[in-house]
């Protein structure tokens, strides 16, 4: 109970922040929904911002190879968090870092050189205005590369010592600056803008950080102290593979780029929208509970204590899913209305509402693997193995095109997003099967659980479709209506479903209740 009330702690703090950083973001797609719509300049910026967001979300983001590499080695290297870095760890930071600018900054002036030959490539179907308005884009956002690795960097350092609030912060600033400076300007026809409040939110992420890493006994010194450097080895035998990983997941957002540059004007914005809405409550969750336990996972496969990795797997998948089945519900009742709700203003009209909900309706279903192919994947790399998740990704490199082939032909936008769905089942079940190489997860209570959790979900789902269809008849539509019609029925989806878990007697509703009871008291 402690070890659950000690991991709950640290998630509800995480979360907190998370939910501050994503309802931040959500204004920030407000407000470029609002000026921007679901359009040529739109989808120009979102293409050209795939290049940039693979260095500052998939790369160096929370979560990211950068982040990931650091915690798994520095987090057996530090012999005490509650003093400064020793010199020893200070040179094997500098390291890392002087070798990873260089390497950003190369890919940096070859977006900035090549812009409109890398977006030719990747929205190949695209009319010759969007792909040159897209390497504007990207030229102007090509600065921001060289942030990725380094804030990565940053933030596995913070994590490592225990500082959760900090890189969870950090996120909030580039929507900050976006929002600020197109509020501002307005007036921008071509999204050169946008562009460059990209870049601007990217640099003060970097220097957020800086204050913080100095205070715990990091300073600046670059150096190239590579030769017979073991814990700088291990740095790189756990980030090459992880980058190539995280890359073979960007390809596949280059497939769906090469298919949505088929469809009508609009699509990859709709695509993008929907993504953002699917990723609010999921990266809460995702972040909340797995930021606090990989750092746990690498110093138990230190101590070879699998138990405990077995007890906090299932604990946090447990969790996760305990929450996510809700959550699905309520984005298949509730997408277009939510989406009618968060961006259908200014540019963005009906249309664009219904491509975003038919978009998110289909990728919701990823849910559940989602969760438990990013918490399986930690593991793997608290083992320092991220060959075993990079092979699995690239394997399903084909089977994504494939996917996209046959259901983009019929059902067009949504079919983007279900190929996406089955993808990430596909590669989680193959993650669950291969870590028996490693150590047995022991998925009995997972399963039990989880067929516990659909039969509750999918009676809560008709519960709530009956209080949905009692609503339309009543009340006529308006935008007070439809707010206090989402609200409804997320409460009734919540009380329907803790008293079905309860009665099913799912621990989870419990440990929440008795957790969510203290908080209340104090």
């Amino acid at each position: 109970m402690s070890k659950t009330q000690s991991l709950l702690k640290a998630a509800w703090i995480i979360a907190f922040v998370t939910v501050i950083s994503k309802l931040i973001g959500f204004l920030r797609d407000v407000v470029i929904a609002n000026y921007y719509g679901a359009g040529m300049v739109s989808d120009a910026y979102f293409y050209a911002y795939q290049i940039p967001a693979l260095a500052i979300v998939l790369l160096g983001g929370i979560g990211g190879p950068f982040h990931s590499a650091v915690v798994s080695v520095f987090s057996k290297i530090i012999p005490n968090l509650d003093e400064k870095a020793p010199p020893a760890v200070n040179k094997l930071f500098n390291t890392f870092l002087t070798t990873t600018f260089l390497f950003f900054l190369v890919l940096a002036v070859l977006c900035f050189v090549f812009s409109d030959v890398i977006m030719g490539i990747i929205i190949s179907n695209g009319s010759p205005e969007l792909i040159h308005l897209a390497g504007l884009h990207l030229k102007i956002m090509s600065p921001a590369l060289v942030v990725g690795g380094v804030v990565g960097i940053y933030y596995g350092i913070l994590i490592t010592y225990k500082e959760f609030l900090i890189p969870n912060i950090s996120p909030m600033l580039m929507s900050i600056a976006i929002i600020a400076i197109i509020s501002l300007v307005k007036n921008d026809n071509t999204g050169i803008v946008l562009a460059a409040a990209t870049t601007v939110g990217a640099l003060c992420q970097f220097v957020y950080q800086l204050p913080k890493l100095k205070s715990l006994g990091f300073s600046f010194k670059p150096n190239f102290d590579i030769k017979q450097n073991e814990n700088f080895k291990n740095l790189l035998e756990l980030l090459f593979p992880a980058i190539l990983s995280s890359t073979v997941g960007q390809i596949y957002i280059y497939v769906d780029m090469f298919f949505a540059s088929q469809l009508q004007e609009g699509a990859w914005s709709a695509v993008g929208y929907a993504n953002r809405l699917f990723q609010f409550p999921v990266g809460i969750l995702v972040t909340a509970f797995l930021v606090p336990l990989f750092p746990i996972f690498s110093k138990l496969v230190g101590e070879k204590n699998y138990d405990d990795i077995r007890y906090y797997f299932n604990k946090g998948v447990g969790l996760l899913n305990f929450v996510a089945f809700p959550i699905l519900v309520l984005i298949i009742l509730l997408a277009s209305n939510a989406v009618q709700l968060v961006f259908q203003r200014g540019a963005f009209d009906a249309t664009a509402t219904m491509m975003v909900s038919e978009a998110l309706c289909y990728l919701s279903v990823a849910i559940i693997p989602y969760v438990f192919r990013d918490s399986i994947t930690r593991v793997f790399y608290a083992f320092n193995d991220s060959k075993t998740p990079f092979l699995v990704a690239l394997s399903s490199v084909i089977i994504k095109f494939i996917l996209n082939y046959f259901f983009v032909k019929e059902l067009g936008i949504g079919g983007i997003t279900l190929s996406t769905s089955f993808v990430t089942l596909i590669n989680g079940f193959w993650l669950g099967l291969l870590i028996k190489k490693k150590m047995s997860m022991n998925y009995g209570l997972y399963f039990k659980n989880i067929m516990k959790m659909t039969v509750i979900s999918v009676f809560t789902y008709f519960v709530c479709l009956e209080v949905y269809k009692l609503w339309d008849k009543f009340f006529l539509p308006s935008m007070i209506a439809l707010i206090f019609k989402i609200i409804l029925i997320t409460l009734v989806c919540a009380i329907v479903y803790s008293l079905l878990a309860a009665l099913f007697r799912i621990p989870y509703v419990f440990e929440l209740y008795g957790r969510v009871k203290g908080k209340i008291i104090k």
